[in-house]
């Protein structure tokens, strides 16, 4: 297969083996010396290695002596791409900058702002707790008009958004509440992106909470941890942990929100990489011991299977939902100078009894469908209702 040059796909191959490895192709010298780059490749080792060698007088051939301009970074952006084709394994990839930003971005687990999501024509659809905008008075529906005594009745909530983040310390809101105009002063800050939520589902016999974990951001391990004490306050004897359409993140937070339930000494899962299998236990001398349901489904995968798993096999949670995705393998990432990312698998993991999920998934042991209404109109969380009836009955 060639591309519009004609340069072969094998030979695009070979130019982009390791580019973020070196700091200066166009003149084939390679600075890593003794350094380790990764756990079984040196700079020395590839000083030595031939393969990279003739990856080098490729480039330079290309470079020097191709008949036509050759935009080098987009050359090396298919070489790349096509290198993780030949690999054809599904979790590991290529993503360029923007995509990459993107990543980073939803699993910061935090922003700038002042703790608002806003909809079409610069509606505030939800006021976050413990936010400055909720410390400030803005509420759900308001409409913002002026930020700074600037007009936004025409820009997007890309630019409205933009406009909030990039702003000092303080912002100089006005909005229109029904057909009134109100003025606010908020302050802009650092915030956790919300990916947890609880509340209180039950307490007719057992008050029972529910902890819900949309993603495994940077910051879901100490949201979960608030969201807990709160629970706890109100004096839970049982809780659901709904894992329904997480499709994962940081496998560290998995571990330390299985930390905070675990005993320790318990196994959390292990890794299978090239070489051997280590086993990750609770290190902690935190721990609950009130019944745990798991609700998951088939858009629960990777970090959220981790925690699910851990928690059934160490702690004796029950599952309930469908059968969960099937993730199976872990991902390391490696950001190149120019602000892309490669993302490989390094390792398979394996749950506390010893299987590895992928391709298969957690199977429940409670099996529940969603369910819609008579009037066939909207669903019916029967998993949750099944979930409230079992933790009330223990």
């Amino acid at each position: 297969m060639k591309n519009r040059h004609g340069i072969q796909l094998k030979e695009l191959l070979i130019i982009v083996i390791l580019t973020s490895l070196v700091t200066s192709l166009t003149t084939g010298v390679i600075i890593y010396n003794n350094n380790r780059i990764t756990k079984h490749i040196s700079g020395s080792d590839l000083s030595n290695d031939q393969d990279l060698e003739e990856f080098l007088k490729v480039y330079a051939s290309l470079v020097g002596d191709y008949y036509d301009d050759i935009d080098r970074k987009k050359m090396l952006e298919a070489g790349i791409n096509a290198m993780f084709q030949y690999l054809g394994e599904d979790y590991t990839d290529y993503l360029n900058k923007n995509e990459s930003d993107a990543l980073a971005e939803k699993l910061a687990g935090e922003y700038r702002g002042i703790g608002v999501q806003i909809i079409d024509h610069n509606i505030i659809y939800n006021v976050f707790d413990e936010s400055p905008a909720k410390e400030a008075g803005l509420m759900k529906g308001d409409q913002l008009v002026l930020i700074n005594g600037e007009n936004v009745s025409e820009k997007n909530t890309t630019e409205v958004s933009r406009l909030i983040k990039e702003s000092t310390d303080s912002l100089q809101l006005e909005v229109l509440r029904g057909e009134e105009k109100l003025s606010f002063s908020v302050n802009v800050s650092t915030l956790y992106v919300p990916v947890v939520q609880q509340q209180i589902v039950s307490d007719i016999e057992h008050k029972i909470g529910y902890l819900q974990i949309t993603s495994f951001s940077n910051t879901v391990a100490a949201q979960v941890r608030k969201a807990l004490e709160k629970l706890e306050n109100e004096g839970i004897e049982s809780l659901i942990i709904d894992l329904r359409g997480n499709t994962g993140g940081y496998l560290s937070q998995a571990t330390d929100i299985a930390n905070m339930f675990l005993e320790n000494g318990k196994v959390i899962y292990s890794l299978v990489d090239r070489n051997d299998t280590k086993e990750y236990q609770d290190d902690t001398d935190e721990s609950r011991n009130y019944p745990i349901v798991i609700l998951m489904n088939d858009g629960t995968a990777s970090a959220s299977e981790v925690l699910a798993a851990a928690l059934k096999d160490s702690y004796g949670a029950k599952l309930l939902g469908g059968v969960s995705y099937g993730k199976g393998k872990v991902q390391q990432t490696r950001t190149l100078d120019d602000g892309s990312m490669v993302k490989y698998t390094t390792a398979r993991w394996l749950r506390p009894n010893g299987e590895c999920i992928d391709g298969i998934g957690l199977k429940p042991d409670i099996e529940v469908e969603l369910v819609m209404d008579e009037n066939q109109e909207k669903m019916i969380d029967t998993q949750l209702q099944e979930a409230i009836r079992i933790l009330n009955e223990d």
